[in-house]
């Protein structure tokens, strides 16, 4: 880092941070930057390969993601480890006091700060996975615990896997030490907010310029398009699917296609809108909902059960944690499940990271640390018991009663299963079903605005590029969807796939974030 202050004023005039100047067509949007070819040429590959070979692309993809859960999985589950401990230990140190983004009041009250994180970290997943990740362990007990003939303990030791899926490691990767690495450099040295600046401490102004800084964006934005496309198609299956089972509207591409505009046109609408209009308010409305529900579950569900799940659950995940995070005896179940999480969760780091220095200045360390990877955990565990919990407690009481649904994997059965157990089942279902979908436009705004501001190198990206990205990723899930769920499968493992490069560009924020952490705290006249 001894020649980073030698490059700044050279870096901050190749990478412009306001729209002040005027620009042609092919600057704002971003056409002259390579990482837009990469990425979309290989987008339109894999999506051509679906349409005209998905034999030959499904064999590829099989291949590559069973060589990267057995090759990279070890490498990840230490990488994950490191993260969250790493991060623990800046926060309660002298270094969490340091204020990112120096002397700044924070851009946004906290009601709104923290809805926005928890709905676009890991939101996508929060609800259909709520409901039918526990039921699946469940029905098939996790390696590490084993078959038990004692139903309530077997429920505990599902939730608890579950707990550890969505837990502290998933929330520490996607929005500490790397978003620490990347709010000092982009607010302080002035280095554009691009994922490429994560390398920077260690390849210098190569990784800001040129083809090999094209190459490491590129490879961060096909791994979190992928990422928020593959969720898009399955909000259409999953919906239609729902729709069907409730209402008997057809469940085929049609309703589908309905499905996928709709949510298309809402999130790019509230991308243009900005981080301080439509993306506020989507989250903030969306929160509330999610508490009202979880409420109204605790007042007329099975309220013992709950928190009597969530308190063991909580415990045996703790108690286990080290067994569970560095468990390697079963690779076939590992791929199928942790591993997989990790490799969708390290593939949205580097862009996630992005979005959260974007609205996290004027926070502390501590502030960031404490509410990404002890408080946004801690609340994840217990909605995933309110729904996930509220399964397993009906499953119990009735055998089959959510198990059958969820038969073949049918995450959307899974909820279903749980919402028509419960008082007034066609209201909540309804309700369920708003709350997912507005989850995924959170998650799809979030991630059409970073990738914009990566594209363009500015805060303000222009609205063309936010609308052309917010389109193209939902036109693919659209052509991804028409193929059958196998189109979107493959997307899905390719996700993991995807993960591989970008684990290792997340590799140097081990040291990197303490070593700038001390930095500021030394600027700032903590230590």
């Amino acid at each position: 880092m001894s020649d980073l202050s030698n490059t700044i004023s050279s870096t901050s005039r190749s990478f412009p941070l306001s729209n002040s100047q005027s620009e042609s067509t092919i600057d704002k949007l971003s056409l002259n930057n390579p990482a837009l070819w990469y990425s979309g040429g290989f987008i339109l590959l894999f999506v051509l390969l679906a349409l005209f070979d998905a034999p030959t692309l499904s064999w590829l993809v099989n291949i590559g993601f069973t060589w990267s859960a057995q090759v990279f999985g070890p490498y990840w589950q230490v990488l994950m480890l490191a993260t969250f401990f790493i991060a623990l230990y800046l926060a309660v140190g002298q270094t969490g006091r340091v204020v990112l983004g120096g002397d700044h009041a924070p851009d946004m009250p906290n009601f709104r700060w923290t809805a926005i994180l928890f709905c676009t970290l890991l939101a996508g997943g929060g609800v259909f996975w709520a409901a039918a990740e526990p039921i699946a362990h469940f029905v098939s007990a996790p390696p590490v615990y084993g078959a038990t003939d004692d139903l309530q303990q077997r429920a505990i030791n599902a939730l608890s896997q579950a707990f550890m899926h969505w837990g502290f490691l998933a929330w520490a990767i996607v929005g500490s030490l790397s978003t620490i690495v990347v709010m000092h450099l982009h607010y302080d040295k002035g280095l554009p907010l691009k994922p490429r600046i994560l390398l920077y401490p260690v390849l210098g102004e190569k990784a800001l310029k040129g083809q090999i800084g094209a190459a490491i964006d590129a490879c961060c934005i096909v791994a979190v398009a992928a990422g928020t496309i593959g969720p898009i198609g399955f909000l259409g299956l999953q919906i239609s699917y729902a729709l069907n089972e409730l209402f008997g509207v057809p469940d085929g591409f049609t309703t589908q296609l309905i499905i996928v505009l709709f949510t298309i046109v809402l999130y790019t609408l509230s991308a243009l809108s900005g981080l301080n209009r439509g993306m506020q308010m989507l989250s903030r409305y969306n929160v509330i909902l999610a508490v009202a529900l979880m409420i109204y579950i605790l007042l007329f569900g099975p309220t013992g059960f709950i928190f009597d799940g969530y308190i063991q659950g909580v415990g045996t995940m703790i108690n286990n944690f080290i067994p569970m995070a560095t468990y390697r005896g079963d690779e076939a179940w590992l791929s199928g499940w942790t591993i997989f999480f990790w490799g969708w969760f390290i593939g949205y780091a580097p862009m996630m990271a992005i979005f959260v220095a974007r609205i996290s200045r004027g926070r502390s360390i501590r502030e960031l640390i404490g509410t990404i990877c002890i408080v946004a955990p801690l609340v994840t565990c217990f909605w995933f018991t309110i729904i996930g919990g509220s399964g397993l407690a009906f499953e119990i009481s009735n055998p089959g009663s959510v198990s059958s649904a969820f038969e073949g994997f049918n995450l959307p059965g899974a909820l279903l299963a749980v919402t028509q157990q419960l008082p007034m089942p066609m209201l909540m279902s309804i309700l369920f079903l708003i709350l997912t979908t507005v989850f995924i436009i959170t998650t799809g705004d979030s991630m059409t605005y970073t990738i914009s501001v990566v594209m363009s190198g500015k805060t303000e990206p222009n609205a063309g590029i936010r609308a052309f990205w917010g389109i193209m990723m939902g036109v693919t899930a659209i052509i991804l969807i028409s193929l059958g769920s196998g189109g979107v499968s493959a997307l899905q493992s390719f996700i993991v796939i995807t993960a591989v490069p970008v684990s290792l560009i997340l590799l140097p924020s081990l040291w990197n974030a303490p070593q700038m952490a001390k930095k500021m705290a030394k600027e700032q006249g903590l230590i």
